[in-house]
């Protein structure tokens, strides 16, 4: 019997709760201590919680980080800002899911080099050097960015995000955390009430504003709070990181809070 085999063998639909969380500032967020008490949580109670990565991260940085540095590995992965979903098997290996990417490719079809030529140049854009299937990314220099790209990738057909004012991403038309979320939850038939949703910058506000239970974990991008107030699913954490998820699954009332501190 593997290590991870007790959770795989509760179907996530049938789990009490199901966290759907981005990585960085989130999930990886917080104290060190605070980091390995949840996961710790969350491994004791593997076949009641499901984990869910939502993440800009792509495959090869998630595998290296449940295997090696000590974090849970989740049954699923939501990847490179929504156009990677993906299984994630007892090895730790991430598999993307045809039959849910299928519209992904078909969005994107051969745009990555057009994206590249055309953006070539632009000020206080700098390719990033990992190579993404249905993505182009960006390091962005704020001060030097000049808003018309967002019409240049219009034009093309595609869609542009910014999060954290520092990165810059060129997604199919449509696809996003958001999206690439809802679609994976049906097709696992997971429950939408049973789910919290986390995130820390504005590219998590495509999932964070779906309706479900969701949380801004303290520390949080300012536009991104400032675009979710007045959202009564959304609850803006104090606590940074995994503090302010624990925060919300109390808030929300998701799992009784004497149980999530045993």
């Amino acid at each position: 019997m593997t290590k991870h085999a007790t959770f795989d063998s509760v179907a996530i639909s049938d789990k009490r709760l199901v966290l759907a969380t981005d990585l960085d500032g989130t999930f990886l967020g917080g104290s060190q201590s605070a980091r390995e008490n949840f996961y710790a949580w969350i491994e004791a109670h593997r076949s009641e919680v499901g984990l869910i990565f939502v993440t800009g991260r792509d495959p090869e940085f998630i595998e290296d980080l449940t295997l090696n540095q000590g974090v849970p590995r989740p049954e699923f992965v939501i990847g490179d800002v929504g156009t990677t979903i993906a299984n994630v098997d007892a090895n730790h290996r991430i598999t993307p899911i045809s039959a849910l990417e299928r519209e992904i490719a078909s969005a994107w079809g051969d745009a990555s080099e057009e994206v590249r030529r055309t953006l070539a140049g632009k000020a206080g854009l700098t390719e990033q050097p990992t190579p993404f299937r249905f993505r182009v990314s960006y390091d962005m220099d704020p001060t030097e960015f000049d808003e018309d790209v967002f019409n240049i990738v219009r034009a093309m057909g595609l869609d542009a995000i910014v999060s954290d004012n520092r990165f810059f991403d060129v997604l199919p038309k449509g696809v996003s955390k958001g999206p690439s979320l809802l679609r994976l939850l049906a097709h696992l038939g997971v429950d939408h009430s049973r789910v919290l949703v986390a995130g820390d910058t504005l590219n998590d506000m495509s999932m964070l504003e779906l309706g479900l239970p969701a949380v801004a974990v303290g520390g949080s991008e300012p536009a991104l709070v400032e675009q979710l107030s007045g959202q009564d699913h959304v609850h803006a954490a104090t606590g940074i990181g995994v503090d302010g998820i624990a925060e919300a699954i109390t808030v929300h009332k998701l799992f009784h809070t004497a149980e999530r501190n045993a």
